[in-house]
């Protein structure tokens, strides 16, 4: 197994440390809580979003893809997924690390998004490389067209694909779990601050 393979089967665990070391290390306040929380969620719509239209695929511990998905986030940035965890992870660590100095506030911060960028980083092109095995070409053009990170405008065309509901109900019931418990840590915290 590479170590790409490797990270991307423990992809969860990878990103649950710098959860928890939010979780330990950060002072939450209500003011960081009201900014940083609607991130949060703003990132999770974007992961539902996608999700919808990915499928449950997301959860393999190997890269699998039935179809290349351009339709929906998809047409506008390859990443949706990653760019919807991305936001999520940035409002939480607003949100726990409102009342920490701010050497540590930023220290904390950049680190779980640092953390998460370099995982990224790792498993984004070992999921294209599968990519590119499976569709060749069409992949080829996809990428020569959607950008990786931040999202255009304009969608791609041809749109393939369709958002699903009961793909997201299947692949997201972890992360609505892990997501709450995120919030009540964060409550808890608080009251304790």
């Amino acid at each position: 197994m590479t170590f790409a393979a490797f990270a991307f089967k423990n992809r969860g665990l990878l990103l649950a440390l710098p959860a928890a070391v939010l979780a330990i290390c950060g002072r939450p306040t209500a003011a960081s809580i009201a900014l940083g929380v609607p991130l949060a969620v703003a990132g999770e719509l974007v992961r539902c979003w996608a999700v919808g239209y990915s499928g449950v695929t997301t959860r393999h511990d190997v890269v699998t893809a039935p179809e290349l998905v351009t339709a929906g986030p998809y047409g506008h940035v390859r990443n949706p997924l990653y760019l919807g965890n991305l936001v999520t992870a940035a409002g939480f660590a607003i949100a726990f690390t409102g009342g920490n100095s701010h050497p540590a506030r930023f220290a904390l911060i950049a680190g779980a998004l640092g953390a998460m960028t370099a995982l990224y980083a790792i498993i984004v092109p070992h999921e294209e490389a599968f990519l590119r095995s499976q569709f060749g070409t069409e992949f080829e053009d996809y990428v020569a067209r959607v950008p990786r990170v931040v999202p255009q405008p304009e969608p791609y065309s041809p749109a393939r694909g369709r958002w699903r509901v009961q793909a997201v109900v299947s692949a997201e019931s972890k992360t609505f779990v892990l997501f709450g418990a995120m919030l009540l840590v964060l409550a808890l915290r608080a009251r304790g601050a």
